[in-house]
């Protein structure tokens, strides 16, 4: 089920990619190339797969892990995060976001491209909505693995 989201995702994605030929091709079975790090998530503790879901209909995924973007000390980070297209813009994103950091306090990172504005809108306003951020702060990141602002937020516990 995940994996079948996660073509969605990458579909999504893919406009962020219009000029890296390696990224975003479709296969010759219609498909996007897996995602590198699957296996991972289903065999390394600290690598968490979830599907989201409200009133019991799946809305989409998050996949978390404790990768450092900005090398500094973290508790989390939020590898990959998805909702539906129709689930966008109704407070689905937010309260999915919100119940994450609820159930995993403590030191979060949230990495976003920097040709995705509606996204490091949307993770600012997820960090600073959270009734138990304790602080935030926004470091730039421009190196081989990432290109982009990445969110470094609390959340008390």
């Amino acid at each position: 089920m995940l994996e079948n989201l996660f073509q969605l995702y990458v579909h999504d994605f893919s406009e962020q990619w219009h000029d890296r030929a390696e990224d975003g091709e479709i296969g010759a079975d219609g498909r996007f190339a897996p995602y590198p790090y699957w296996d991972l998530y289903w065999s390394e503790p600290d690598r968490i797969p979830l599907l989201l879901r409200s009133e019991g209909r799946l809305v989409g995924f998050a996949l978390l892990n404790r990768h450092a973007v900005t090398g500094l000390p973290l508790d989390r980070n939020m590898g990959e995060f998805f909702i539906a297209r129709k689930y966008r813009r109704g407070g689905y994103g937010l309260a999915a976001a919100h119940a994450i950091f609820t159930r995993w306090p403590g030191m979060w990172e949230a990495a976003v491209t920097r040709r995705n504005p509606a996204a490091l809108a949307f993770w600012r306003k997820a960090a600073a909505t959270h009734p138990a951020m304790v602080t935030c702060e926004e470091v730039d990141v421009a190196n081989g693995e990432w290109n982009g602002p990445v969110l470094r937020f609390r959340i008390g516990g």
